[in-house]
């Protein structure tokens, strides 16, 4: 069956005519001579992919790793690409590459992991956003207009815009402004409270606490509660140090005992 030849113009007037190549590449078995023409086409269109990383940049991703990236699926285009079919290779070139880039974007550079429904949202939300700022101007556009820009329910806007704030993130080390100079933001996440055992141990003894006599109830509040000496104690109701002392031990092998019999 003889190889149609395509007569299609390529979209691009610097587009290089490779068409002869990739007919010598479908005829050639893998081998050197087979690499050697490869290398001849992707050097040839690596200007285009180097175009299309460009579309890219100011998105978090440096540069370079962006031109590797399109050149890595310029690659892939043209080790898949069939010139029986008749299709410029720019035609089939172009969506492969960006998908890559796309692709590299999605499993590389969201600090958090989302759905691909998710990003997708997010990148419409944004290129609506971009959209928007030519004609509203001096303030943020709302969720309605939003939706009508991008064809998206408000639901879905509010879903992309949380998505924006998802794809960096934050150093646990970022200093937020403030009085005292600062603070990073490591400083303001929550820890465990340690006052959350002795809540747990007050109310395991508070009925046994309840049950003792009030004179030894005093003797515990004054002690454990308001941080009183024993000394003190002892002056406040005119005993002896030593029989607070026992009152106090007497009491809380008591509660313990308690305590522990509860538990079984």
């Amino acid at each position: 069956m003889p190889t149609r030849v395509s007569t299609k113009h390529h979209p691009h007037d610097d587009a290089p005519d490779t068409a002869e190549s990739f007919r010598r590449l479908a005829l050639l078995a893998p081998g050197p001579q087979h690499d050697s023409v490869r290398d001849q086409i992707v050097v040839a269109w690596l200007p285009m992919a180097d175009r299309l990383a460009g579309q890219f940049r100011n998105r978090g991703e440096s540069s370079e790793d962006l031109r590797q990236v399109a050149a890595l699926g310029l690659v892939k285009a043209v080790e898949r690409y069939d010139p029986a079919r008749g299709n410029a290779f720019e035609s089939y070139a172009v969506p492969t590459i960006t998908g890559e880039i796309k692709r590299h974007f999605r499993d590389y550079m969201w600090t958090v992991h989302v759905p691909r429904r998710v990003q997708e949202l997010r990148n419409q939300v944004r290129f609506a956003l971009q959209d928007l700022s030519q004609t509203v101007q001096g303030r943020r556009p709302t969720t309605a207009e939003i939706a009508a820009e991008a064809g998206l329910s408000e639901e879905d806007v509010l879903i992309g815009l949380g998505a924006l704030e998802s794809f960096t993130s934050l150093s646990l080390d970022a200093e937020f402004s403030g009085v005292g100079g600062g603070c990073s933001l490591g400083e303001t996440l929550g820890a465990p409270d340690p006052a959350l055992d002795a809540v747990v141990d007050r109310e395991a003894v508070r009925p046994g606490i309840h049950a003792l006599p009030e004179r030894d109830q005093v003797i515990l509040y004054l002690r454990f509660f308001r941080g009183m000496t024993q000394a003190a104690i002892a002056d406040r109701l005119g005993i002896s140090q030593m029989h607070v002392s026992r009152l106090i031990a007497h009491c809380c092998d008591r509660l313990r005992d308690q305590v522990m019999h509860d538990d079984t």
